[in-house]
């Protein structure tokens, strides 16, 4: 029988979800931030645009210029992620095939991104309004320090919502270059997207609950055991629809919005059924399709709100 050490590509655990196969910069570079999950929240951004359009004009340029914006954001939060948890990455079995650890991206390689893809972002947001200009550093730190979080707060996953939470305010912002009137309209859409957001994060921390606690890493998952943090997750996606409702009665949405919300509220709900303590054999499909469908779900029927009221 032979002794010979298994060479290096079996040695590894196998790919994330989301990720690509491929050797080129390109799709290396795509992996390392997980360029799908953007789908999570660019909905959410473009559906501060659409609220927005009641009392603004809507241009192509805008538009495009927030998804640029957003975009960019995202790589530059994901990839200074892989940097600051790359030791973690390294140590832990379900993150060990990462870019980082695996030697396919340089440390230097993944800061170059960073730092192109945050200038890229404040680029963008000065070429909407000054309002934006000032705001995106403070939004840029924000979600970059999200990174470091779980070394000192046992709720990241609310640090990370918030972070999300950013993206329908500042398309809104980009839009009208001032907050919502009445204010607690930006502020329902807010908290919808932050406890969503918290929600389904909670769920992606529980196959990592013993490597956290062993590592000294912080998270609800943590603090709370699975059973409760899966209950907490619960009471955060409890708050996200009628959040959403609230917004959409402040924005000036009607009948196929609300449509919407009845099918996003479904979609949770199925969600929740995936997830169980000890049982998170489903927690993939939970956390990668769910989720992304109920996003572009909520978009959509706004979308087709906005149009049909034109």
């Amino acid at each position: 029988m032979s002794t010979r050490p298994p060479d290096r590509l079996t040695a590894c655990p196998p790919r994330e979800a989301q990720t690509f196969d491929g050797d080129s910069l390109f799709i290396r570079y795509v992996n390392l931030v997980k360029l799908p999950h953007t789908l999570f929240a660019l909905p959410f951004a473009l559906l501060g645009v659409l609220a927005a359009s009641r009392t603004n004009h809507i241009t192509a340029r805008v538009v495009a210029l927030v998804v640029l914006a957003f975009s960019a954001a995202r790589w530059a939060a994901m990839a200074f992620n892989r940097i600051a948890d790359r030791h973690f990455d390294a140590r832990n079995p379900r993150t060990l095939n990462r870019e980082l650890p695996q030697g396919r991206l340089s440390v230097t390689q993944a800061w170059v991104s960073v730092l192109a893809a945050g200038g890229l972002f404040v680029m963008a947001a000065a070429q909407l309004n000054s309002v934006c200009l000032w705001l995106s550093p403070l939004a840029l730190g924000w979600i970059l320090l999200y990174s470091l979080s779980k070394r000192f707060t046992w709720w990241p996953h609310l640090w990370l919502g918030v972070s999300l939470a950013i993206a329908p305010v500042g398309g809104y912002l980009a839009v009208t270059g001032r907050w919502s009137q009445p204010a607690w309209v930006l502020l329902a859409i807010t908290l919808a997207v932050a406890t969503w957001v918290a929600g389904f994060d909670i769920f992606y921390a529980l196959p990592d609950a013993g490597f956290d606690r062993a590592e000294g890493l912080r998270s609800a998952v943590v603090r709370l055991g699975e059973f409760r943090a899966i209950r907490l997750a619960k009471l955060l996606h409890g708050v996200t629809i009628p959040a959403l409702a609230l917004f959409g009665y402040g924005a000036g949405f009607g009948l196929w919005y609300y449509m919407g919300l009845i099918t996003a509220a479904a979609i949770l709900a199925y969600e929740h059924q995936l997830v169980r303590p000890g049982d998170l054999s489903r927690l993939d499909a939970a956390f990668f399709t769910m989720n992304g469908v109920m996003s572009l779900t909520v978009f959509g029927f706004a979308l087709l709100d906005w149009a049909v009221r034109r």
